[in-house]
């Protein structure tokens, strides 16, 4: 570990998941500085390529959230620029952040996921939207959840439990994006599985089960303390916590992710478990789930943060 001392946090970015991103990248940075490592913190850019060229680290520890920061987009910049990142690389990055993408290669795995279907702001337009809002509640039934398909922290999600509501829940989901992933919602217990490999190979973490005050898990549900009650490990039975390790190592593995994840899953009442989408930078900040997991797992969050940098550093 001597030989890593010089660590670039990249926080913030341009996507609304802005201000969480800045306080997932304080985290790390403050945590990798309690170690003794010295971390920069910069946002992605005008500057940020030349910074890379002039005076390059040793590794990138992106802490970026949304567009630009999880589609992929960063990540090929810092393989242009030959600097050891942390997290998964650019092709895995992009078919994580398309949540239709990811969620049919992990139904190919054989994890169950919720029926769905995926329309742009352009069909409601073209074929006419009372009649295409009639055809969707008859397929799918209600009730239902919208969001975009690209994009986290809730943004633009919303659940549906009548018909009136689903056109409000798709005006929501188009403030965030051309193109809107309606499925039907499964009622059951909400949990996240972390997936964190320190260079033996992906292992999971303890699952998070998020009970939120009001019973959505929006984006004030997320980040704000006490607005969301968190259990870890999660109250399942042994089987399905099994399936739900399973289930976000399947994830993982079948998107080609890298260094850390974090899988969204519902547990029906019959304990299935099945796969919403999967983060492939998780978030940091005190109120995610991430670091609970960790620390559940017994682990110190400060030295994984420098763990999974070592790593990288070492893929150079």
């Amino acid at each position: 570990m001597a030989d890593l001392d010089r660590v670039l946090v990249l926080a913030g970015g341009m996507s609304p998941e802005h201000e969480v991103s800045v306080r997932s990248g304080r985290r790390v940075a403050e945590s990798l500085r309690r170690l003794d490592v010295e971390v920069q913190i910069a946002d992605v850019d005008s500057a940020l390529l030349g910074t890379l060229a002039a005076d390059p680290p040793q590794v990138v520890f992106p802490a970026l959230h949304g567009a630009s920061g999880e589609d992929g987009a960063t990540a090929e910049i810092l393989e242009l620029s030959a600097v050891p990142y942390v997290g998964a690389p650019p092709a895995a990055c992009r078919a994580a952040f398309a949540k239709p993408v990811a969620k049919a290669l992990v139904a190919e795995r054989g994890i169950a996921v919720p029926r769905g279907v995926v329309l742009p702001k352009s069909a409601f337009h073209d074929l006419g939207a009372p009649a295409l809002l009639e055809r969707i509640v008859a397929t799918l039934g209600l009730p239902l959840f919208v969001k975009p398909d690209q994009g986290g922290s809730a943004f633009g999600a919303g659940a549906v439990d009548t018909p009136e509501a689903l056109s409000s829940a798709l005006v929501s989901c188009f403030a965030y994006g051309d193109r809107a992933l309606i499925e039907e919602r499964v009622e059951g217990t909400e949990i996240a599985v972390g997936v964190l490999d320190l260079g033996d190979g992906p292992f999971d973490l303890p699952a998070v089960e998020i009970v939120p005050d009001g019973g959505v898990y929006d984006y004030t549900a997320r980040y704000t303390p006490g607005r969301t009650e968190f259990f870890c490990p999660a109250r399942l039975s042994d089987a399905a916590a099994r399936a739900a390790a399973e289930a976000a190592l399947t994830a993982h593995r079948a998107l080609g992710l890298r260094d850390y994840s974090r899988t969204d899953l519902i547990v029906d009442g019959d304990g299935t478990v099945r796969f919403l989408e999967v983060n492939v930078a998780p978030g940091m900040t005190e109120t995610s789930t991430f670091p609970l997991a960790v620390e559940a797992a017994e682990l110190d969050f400060a030295r994984v943060c420098r763990d999974l940098a070592f790593n990288a550093y070492n893929r150079r």
